[in-house]
């Protein structure tokens, strides 16, 4: 049975409401929740951008059962990896063990900020590698010294560090990027359901790990205004890695999305209040092997109902897949 998590989306409302969702999403009976690591909305509608780890302190204290995640983090331009090391255990421990660390080779969008430069995509991965490295090295209690390619770590240890482990998860979009995660996550996670990124993840060391997927949806009881605000504030969604990746703010995001129709958005994002074209849309990442997938309501101020319409009719629904 796939496992079913909430979205606390972070460029779509502030630190105090994120924080309120994820206790309702506890409360609805979701089994794992996940949350953005942005600087950046990726359209101005969306209006939101607050520090997710602050967030992520708050929901632990906030909440009592269900895991937190990042998805993602980039542990290697706007943080330093011994840093998101000291971070995560952190979370680990204000969550009782609830907090896995989700990685990524980051977005231009949020990247950029610390004037650094957007490196290419082969130069993202290998330093991404080198800091899932360096954090498992932290992880597992070393004192580390280490002067790679790209970092520099100097007598760095973790003082406070959690008794249960801390899995790392590496978000996936193509065959080197699900080599490395194979070698080196204890999970992978995927924002397509491409079967051929699940193969590629289990051939490289992945077989049997957790599987993470992410799908955007619309509640609303009237589906006009659904399409509406899924174009508003989401139809960047559709552009790919390739281009979601490289674009360096919302304005670029909003010129290069200017033809998507509301139309378009439809036939890509679940919108209404019809349970079975939700099921439907999931269905895919179950058939390419996800063994969790965790939705995302679209709009800050739509959570609420959201929330009570999963707990009565989409949770019970979904289970049966």
């Amino acid at each position: 049975m796939v496992r079913i998590g909430y979205t606390m989306m972070a460029e779509q409302a502030g630190p105090r409401e994120l924080v309120g969702h994820v206790v309702g999403a506890e409360r609805a009976g979701f089994d794992f929740s996940v949350t953005s690591d942005h600087y950046f909305p990726w359209l101005e509608s969306q209006g939101h951008a607050p520090y997710a780890w602050s967030v992520l302190g708050a929901a632990a204290q906030a909440t009592e059962r269900i895991p937190l995640m990042t998805y993602v983090t980039c542990p290697t331009t706007r943080y330093h990896p011994a840093v998101v090391a000291q971070k995560a255990a952190t979370m680990q421990l204000l969550s009782q063990g609830r907090f896995r660390l989700g990685l990524g080779s980051g977005e231009n969008l949020n990247e950029h900020v610390v004037g650094g430069g957007w490196p290419a995509a082969h130069v993202r991965l290998a330093m991404l590698e080198e800091a899932v490295e360096i954090i498992r090295a932290l992880f597992a209690g070393e004192n580390v010294n280490h002067h790679g390619v790209h970092f520099d770590v100097e007598n760095a240890t973790l003082w406070d560090m959690p008794e249960t482990p801390l899995p790392i998860g590496v978000a996936v979009s193509g065959d080197s990027s699900c080599e490395l995660a194979g070698r080196l996550a204890d999970l992978v996670i995927a924002t397509e359901p491409k079967p051929e990124l699940i193969s590629a993840f289990d051939h490289h060391g992945g077989a049997g790990k957790p599987k993470v997927g992410q799908l955007p949806i619309c509640y609303d009881t009237d589906r006009d205004a659904a399409i509406a605000r899924a174009h508003d504030q989401f139809r960047w969604f559709g552009g790919g890695w390739p281009v979601n990746s490289e674009l360096p703010g919302p304005a670029g995001f909003a010129g290069a999305t200017q033809f998507v129709r509301p139309e378009d958005v439809a036939q890509s994002i679940p919108c209404g209040d019809d349970v079975q074209a939700v099921v439907e849309a999931v269905r895919p990442y179950v058939e390419a092997g996800f063994t969790e997938v965790a939705l995302v309501q679209i709009g800050g101020e739509h959570q609420e109902p959201y929330l009570e319409w999963a707990e009565q009719k989409l949770l019970p629904a979904l289970r049966g897949l």
